[in-house]
């Protein structure tokens, strides 16, 4: 591994609330940055982790074998707009107020990309920007720009391209188009130092994979995860009591009682295992596509990486792969994110550096997407600006002693007119412990030991043996809305009628 040198080269002025630091470069310049965010991609679901035994995804299991696995990292809010500006704001969704997938951002807010483009880096995007709006329009921080409106389409691609519409061949594919115009933007700039923005629409659904990928697992089967079938309905008998008003010894009242209502009502929604995608096929199928689109995302990294090698920039380049929420298929009988539950709200990332990172690097710490800005600012020679809650994890992939980082995760998701099955949620998450808090529902809440019941299986809200650590942990959360501003609501305009759609009877 090639020694890292401090510190950066100089660069032009840029905008005060960033200032100038020392970073990470190998030979005479900082380092370029390619950022490459996928769209509901779970955690676990990548080869070497052998979660899925048929899933090949061979660039990222290179990516982890070569660079870091950052294997605990989390969003603040699940969910692919506040996700996304939470990844270039380095703030919470209270905060920077975007809030859910359709209402309009707020003015003001400054992404990070463009402090690297005040600092003389050539800066681009291509992909899905779906942050709250379905505009394509370019945005501030990146010289080139290439997007779609909404979620776009795999096929049939239409883009806007530096503000000019662009369509394509019927029969190209996203995922290819993106991945090639990124590279012919790196190979333009390679003499200067750049960042790029990949942003791909995979693997949200509709799920449809390259040609070459179209039906390579169909008859595999899906693993189903262990609290698929929990929670069971009906009602458990409440326990008897003993003198102190606690539960009589010896019995177990904390199963399909103390599961919240509205996720058994959600199982047989479009978004669980019983009806999923409004029936349109079961769910083991749509899981299958979902792999095949996943192997064409795959696909996409690894031409990235070959790039960057074949071109003599690997060494001096920080490639970072997450996904911007995670996605349920079938824990606790759901599909999709929004939950605080871990295969929703944990994503993956990786890291891959030759001339930073050792190969086979785990980092263990807990990582969030609000540290994404702070670390490519870092990677850039720069400091995080002022306004940025998250840190830079720069130390944690090239292999340093960090005395002082996040021991806890707090999540927020706040209710959505289009998705009304789910409620206002807050928690905060420990090594160990996990507490969910529902505002505005009559339900239970929910309290999770992780490292004896890692499915959240058993609510443990109710549990008088944990009443102080969850007595703590709402402290806690409170005491985090209050510091970062967060006590109130964030409501906005959603002019959504629906009429006679079928899908969703919400009206005006």
């Amino acid at each position: 591994m090639r020694s890292i040198l401090i510190p950066a080269a100089g660069l032009a002025a840029f905008v005060p609330s960033a200032a100038r630091a020392s970073g990470p470069q190998t030979g005479d310049r900082p380092l370029n940055v390619v950022f490459i965010l996928s769209d509901d991609h779970r955690y676990d679901y990548m080869e070497f982790l052998g979660t899925v035994p048929w899933l090949r995804t061979p660039n990222m299991d290179r990516m982890a074998r070569e660079g870091a696995y950052l294997k605990n990292a989390f969003v603040t809010t699940s969910l692919s707009s506040p996700s996304r500006a939470s990844i270039l704001t380095g703030m919470f969704s209270h905060e920077h107020q975007v809030v859910d997938n359709t209402a309009p951002m707020p003015e003001g807010l400054i992404f990070f990309p463009e402090y690297l483009q005040q600092a003389g880096y050539a800066t681009a995007f291509f992909g899905k920007w779906h942050m709250g709006n379905v505009g394509d329009e370019p945005q501030p921080g990146f010289d080139h720009w290439e997007s779609f409106k909404g979620q776009g389409t795999y096929y049939n691609v239409r883009m806007n391209i530096n503000g000019e519409q662009v369509v394509f061949d019927p029969g190209e594919y996203i995922t290819d188009i993106l991945t090639r115009d990124a590279i012919s933007f790196m190979s333009d700039n390679r003499d200067r130092p750049f960042f790029v923005y990949l942003s791909h629409k995979a693997v949200h659904d509709p799920f449809e994979a390259a040609p070459h990928h179209r039906g390579m697992y169909s008859g595999e089967e899906v693993p189903r995860p262990e609290s698929f079938n929990k929670p069971y309905y009906g009602i458990s008998t409440a326990p008897s009591m003993d003198p102190d008003g606690e539960p009589a010894k010896g019995e177990e009242w904390y199963g399909e009682g103390r599961r919240p209502d509205w996720v058994k009502n959600q199982r047989e929604s479009w978004h669980g295992v019983d009806y999923s995608y409004f029936g349109r096929s079961d769910w083991e199928t749509e899981a299958r596509k979902y792999c095949e689109t996943l192997t064409s995302l795959d696909e996409s990294i690894g031409e990235v990486l070959r790039f960057l090698e074949d071109n003599g920039l690997d060494e001096n380049t920080l490639v970072i792969y997450m996904g911007d929420n995670g996605f349920c298929w079938g824990e606790h009988g759901l599909i999709d994110k929004r939950t605080f539950y871990e295969a929703s709200v944990k994503v993956p990332m990786l890291a891959y550096c030759p001339g930073l990172i050792e190969g086979g690097t785990v980092v263990e710490r807990m990582i969030q997407n609000i540290d994404i800005a702070p670390t490519v600012l870092e990677a850039c020679g720069l400091a995080k600006a002022l306004q940025m809650r998250g840190d830079s994890f720069i130390p944690l992939i090239a292999g340093r002693e960090v005395d002082r980082w996040r021991d806890r995760i707090f999540y927020e998701y706040y209710w959505e007119y289009d998705f009304p099955q789910i409620p206002t949620t807050f928690g905060v998450r420990t090594d160990r412990y996990k507490y969910i808090r529902y505002h505005g529902i009559w339900d239970t809440n929910e309290f999770y030991d992780l490292l004896e019941d890692p499915a959240e299986t058993v609510n443990l809200i109710a549990s008088p043996e944990h009443r102080e650590m969850i007595r703590r942990l709402a402290g806690e959360l409170d005491d985090w809305l209050e510091r970062t501003g967060g006590m109130n609501i964030p409501l906005k305009r959603t002019d959504r009628p629906r009429g006679n759609d079928h899908r969703n009877l919400r009206t005006y």
